[in-house]
């Protein structure tokens, strides 16, 4: 293959954040204290975007959500959650947007947990995803991290060793896109011969067009 098309997940090929998701999903199966719960979210995001709080912190902040429960349970939760709170987010023009790569490696680069978002891959037909790696031990979830977050720089290394350990380095191909709505993700977007902003949050919006990249819009 030479065409390479990567797409990030939240607010790019869904309307929405399935962190985010899963947080309300957990509080509307009566898992966690909703109020006592958004507080401590609402701060952590408020830290994040600050620089106040780090890539890791941030992430293992989402991770702790696993932590109180036994895998069987948390795989019940998780087909609920994907059914009912996730492909209702999954826009028709999202699809048809993989669809047109289909020609090509398809990959979905997200800093989302890999226990939240295999099954959304699944659903939307992409084999190859490259998460944030969530550690385990005794089929439990400790909250940490194992390797490097797949956020900012971390994504874009994570792309670069992946693609790397198939034997096919990200200068090989002859076209590469990558699909964001984030600016947290311009390391990976400088990286693509040909960068997209998806419903671009206000910085990427701003770059994308001092760049002269492509501006999409799949929800409007």
């Amino acid at each position: 293959m030479t065409r390479l098309a990567l797409f990030d997940l939240d607010n790019t090929l869904l309307t929405g954040d399935s962190d985010d998701e899963w947080f309300n999903f957990l509080a509307a199966e009566g898992a966690l204290d909703r109020a006592a719960g958004e507080a401590a979210k609402d701060d952590m995001v408020r830290r994040y975007r600050e620089g106040s709080a780090g890539t890791l912190e941030f992430c293992e902040y989402f991770l702790q959500l696993f932590v109180p429960y036994d895998m069987p349970t948390l795989l019940a939760w998780r087909e609920k959650y994907v059914r009912e709170w996730i492909v209702p987010r999954i826009p028709d023009s999202a699809r048809r947007l993989l669809d047109s790569h289909r020609d090509g490696l398809v990959v979905i680069a997200t800093a989302t947990n890999r226990f939240i978002t295999e099954p959304i891959a699944r659903e939307l037909g992409v084999e190859h995803l490259i998460a944030t790696e969530p550690e385990m031990r005794d089929s439990r979830f400790t909250g940490k991290v194992t390797g490097t977050p797949s956020f900012r720089e971390g994504k874009a290394l994570r792309t670069r060793e992946w693609l790397a350990a198939r034997g096919q380095p990200l200068d090989g191909f002859s076209d590469s896109w990558f699909y964001s709505d984030s600016i947290n993700d311009r390391p990976l977007l400088e990286l693509v011969t040909h960068p997209v902003a998806v419903d671009p949050d206000p910085q990427l919006e701003r770059l994308a067009r001092a760049q002269g990249w492509r501006i999409l819009a799949l929800r409007r």
